[in-house]
């Protein structure tokens, strides 16, 4: 039965929805870093150089926390038809327990701050000298940049003006998305969305309808989740 405190209203609301739709057109028409990383315009800080010897195995093992690794898993699982190698999310203290993986693996360690905790206690157990490794993170002297330098492993920029959750289509998910062979071209559409009338209308009605409620005090948002493949997606929304 119901609580008397559940109401269902219609979810898009579209009072203001002309001044949403003025801010949004001004935010996506200006030099912002963070949406200029979701245009094809934005050039990720690594190459096939920096991945050639790091590209020749079958087995990868991905080590990382929230939106280091969500965007990468949602990616994987989504297209896992078309990957023709493996890999292996380490996103928690025990997703390692109990599984049987093969040695010598590609390691790719992600942490914009390269001081993570539980990145780094799992690359510490994990990681070992004679893998091939791989390092995602910021410009900095940190935990993870000491290790990758001990480990004389090659280090990818993680610009520090995107956050981990804004981060799927910046080095952080397009670097494992060119290693699962997939063409990373083809991720970056925000400059054919923005000119397609119906994304931005949704866009508008969908912000509005978030304003609203966070006006109303009202911050929860709940998904009802039948697609097993989009779990690590709504895992990272």
């Amino acid at each position: 039965m119901f609580t008397q405190n559940i109401s269902f209203k219609n979810f898009l609301i579209r009072k203001k929805n002309l001044a949403v739709k003025k801010n949004l057109n001004l935010i996506l028409n200006e030099k912002d870093q963070v949406i200029h990383s979701l245009s094809k315009f934005y050039k990720d800080s690594f190459n096939k150089k920096n991945i050639k010897n790091f590209n020749k195995k079958l087995d990868y093992r991905i080590i990382g926390m929230g939106g280091s690794t969500l965007g990468a898993q949602a990616i994987y699982d989504f297209l896992k038809k078309k990957i023709k190698k493996n890999f292996i999310f380490v996103d928690n203290l025990n997703a390692f327990e109990n599984k049987k993986t093969k040695k010598n693996l590609n390691n790719l360690i992600i942490s914009k701050s390269g001081n993570t905790i539980e990145t780094i206690v799992n690359a510490n157990i994990l990681v070992k000298k004679k893998d091939k490794n791989l390092f995602i993170t910021e410009k900095k002297e940190s935990y993870l940049s000491l290790l990758a330098k001990e480990l004389k492993a090659e280090v990818v920029d993680h610009n520090d003006y995107i956050g981990g959750r804004y981060s799927v289509l910046s080095e952080v998910g397009m670097l494992p998305a060119e290693l699962m062979g997939l063409n990373i071209k083809k991720f970056k559409q925000l400059n054919n969305l923005i000119k397609n009338k119906k994304f931005i209308d949704s866009l508008v009605d969908n912000v509005s309808a978030t304003l609203f409620y966070i006006n109303q005090k009202k911050f929860n948002s709940i998904v009802l989740n039948y697609d097993s493949s989009s779990e690590n997606l709504f895992k990272w929304y």
